[in-house]
């Protein structure tokens, strides 16, 4: 009998509770540090932000958490979501190796970020809030939380990365078609906006900067608070239902994988489907190889430090320990402007920093190339941050080719393309370019790192 090509878990097999890898981690995680007094955060420090149940779950230490009912009905809308074998793409390539991948682009957003947007959107609700602020780097994240805004009756304002608010306007349509309010970022609606405008008047924008925006808004108003689609341990918790279904997937496929591979920008699509089998290496002695592939031209994991930084450009979120360039650190103005951020998250930094899991780099020309061959072979448009776990799956399944080595492969294919043909018509014309990150501007940008580690940190 033929293995199916396609495994589609039943409706009553999508996980009841995340899995919280904080329970795990050896020696546990460094404490986020308040911006000003620079002592150890606490609930006090978040609540203008974070509705409480947010805040229990950022610091919680509990393996299992479980999914309010209300959100697994909504989640059930698109999960759980396909794990499909890519036997087309196996054959372009001639590899022995088996590749799987996870395909979260049939969610109303079409990527995994509304995972998280429709806990926070209802935890908020819950608590009385009436409006959301958050940034967005490409669109997904934005798109999502407008999309739970709608769900929950939330107003919701988006600051969107400038660079990505000119390359892509159908996801500022989508945004507003749910009800969000979208300005690009840097603006001049916020302080922190108008200090970048006056400094620097033809930026293209940045995370850092859009998060900065986000939170000085949500700060000076009571009826709003700040929602995040990546980096915090909250939002690496909802992810994980991701993984936890992949791994009853595999159950049913017989087989297991040997390498687990996504994009990693500031963490939640990689946490999203590694975490869960972190987690099995870490208490069953299992031993997945789990990889993090970032843009060359944002390499936190691999040419950043582990240090405190803050997590926005003004320096007004909690500084955090994780893999940096520096928080004031503009990265060019790349496609898969959901990876465009200074930072990673603390959980898969600690990760990392232990030599759990492993980071490499890729370019914006070989990870186009890698999407148009599997979109070419598997029919799927990926979106561009996607290409760059595609890009590592390939490497990996040729490499199992040089060997001669029966490879088990699975990558997360966060979400799709539809929205980013812009970039695939600068790649297919010619036009596209790659972008060597200049040693000399982390250099400069890191500087500013060192200057700020609290004294107790070794």
């Amino acid at each position: 009998m033929k293995e199916p090509r396609k495994i589609i878990l039943p409706e009553s097999e999508m996980p009841e509770s995340w899995y919280n890898i904080a329970a795990d981690i050896p020696g546990g995680l460094d404490a986020p540090l308040n911006p000003v007094t620079g002592q150890p955060v606490g609930p006090q420090d978040l609540a203008p932000l974070f509705p409480m149940a947010l805040i229990e779950q950022e610091v919680s230490t509990e393996r299992h958490i479980p999914i309010p009912e209300e959100v697994r009905d909504t989640l059930l809308a698109w999960r759980p979501s396909p794990l499909i074998r890519a036997r087309n793409l196996e054959k372009l390539l001639g590899t022995p190796a088996h590749i799987y991948y996870k395909y979260e682009g049939g969610s109303p957003a079409g990527s995994h970020k509304p995972n998280t947007a429709i806990p926070q959107a209802y935890y908020n609700k819950k608590e009385g809030i009436t409006r959301l602020t958050t940034e967005t780097g490409a669109g997904q994240w934005g798109s999502a939380l407008s999309y739970a805004g709608a769900l929950f009756g939330l107003e919701v304002k988006v600051y969107m990365v400038k660079a990505s608010y000119e390359q892509k306007p159908y996801r500022k349509l989508m945004m507003q078609a749910w009800g969000g309010s979208v300005v690009p970022s840097p603006s001049t609606e916020t302080a922190a906006g108008r200090k970048i405008l006056a400094e620097h008047p033809d930026s293209l924008g940045s995370l850092g900067i859009a998060i900065s925006e986000a939170v000085e808004e949500a700060v000076g108003r009571d009826d709003t608070h700040y929602a995040l689609g990546s980096v915090l341990n909250h939002v690496m918790l909802h992810q994980t239902v991701i993984g936890l279904e992949t791994k009853k997937q595999f159950a049913m496929a017989g087989e297991q994988p040997d390498v687990v591979i996504a994009c990693h920008g500031g963490g939640s699509n990689f946490a999203g489907l590694a975490f869960p089998f972190v987690g099995d290496n870490l208490t069953k002695g299992t031993k997945y190889r789990c990889v993090a592939v970032e843009p060359a031209s944002c390499p936190s994991l691999t040419k950043g430090v582990y240090e405190y930084d803050f997590g926005d450009v003004a320096g007004m979120t909690p500084s955090m320990r994780m893999y940096t360039l520096g928080h004031d650190f503009v990265p060019p103005g790349i496609h898969a402007g959901g990876l465009r951020y200074h930072g990673a998250s603390p959980i898969v930094s600690k990760l990392l920093n232990l030599g759990l899991i492993e980071a490499r780099s890729a370019q914006q020309l070989d990870c186009f190339k890698a999407a148009v061959d599997f979109a070419r072979s598997e029919g799927f448009l990926p979106a561009p941050e996607s290409s760059h776990a595609i890009r590592a799956a390939i490497d990996e399944a040729l490499d199992a080719k040089v060997k001669g080595e029966k490879r088990v492969i699975v990558f997360g294919l966060s979400g799709h393309g539809h929205f980013d043909l812009t970039a695939y018509d600068q790649y297919l014309s010619g036009r596209l370019e790659n972008y060597e990150l200049p040693e000399k501007e982390i250099e400069a940008s890191l500087k500013v790192v060192a200057k700020m580690q609290p004294v107790s940190v070794s």
